[in-house]
């Protein structure tokens, strides 16, 4: 019989996170939204709610356990919701889409000065 493991606490202010032993607001950010799937949970609800199994087939290689596991995260988070069909984003967590939407318009940018 395998272990099952604890899933990850979600990050505080204030409390170390990765990369930063002050738990700035900004790395707690970072810490969540840098987790396996977190982003792609976001962008793939940034142009309306989705269900579980849509999410997951979105998200391909995201095994059920870890998108389960981000979508809590999220949700404790306060940036998803369970919407009537499916999860959706919070008013936060458009918010947070809004900002990091130009960010992923650089980064193509970016990428391509890379080159």
């Amino acid at each position: 019989m395998t272990e099952k493991k604890a899933p990850p606490k979600l990050p505080k202010p204030g409390v170390p996170v990765r990369g930063s032993k002050s738990g700035q607001p900004i790395m707690v950010l970072f810490d969540l939204i840098g987790r396996r799937w977190s982003m792609g949970v976001l962008w793939n609800l940034s142009d309306g709610s989705r269900t579980f199994r849509d999410l997951q087939d979105r998200c391909g290689s995201a095994s059920p356990s870890v998108l389960n596991t981000r979508l809590k995260e999220l949700r404790a988070a306060g940036l998803i919701y369970n919407a009537e069909d499916g999860y959706a984003l919070t008013e936060e967590g458009r918010q947070l889409f809004d900002r990091l939407e130009p960010l992923g318009d650089w980064a193509m940018d970016w990428v391509e000065k890379l080159r």
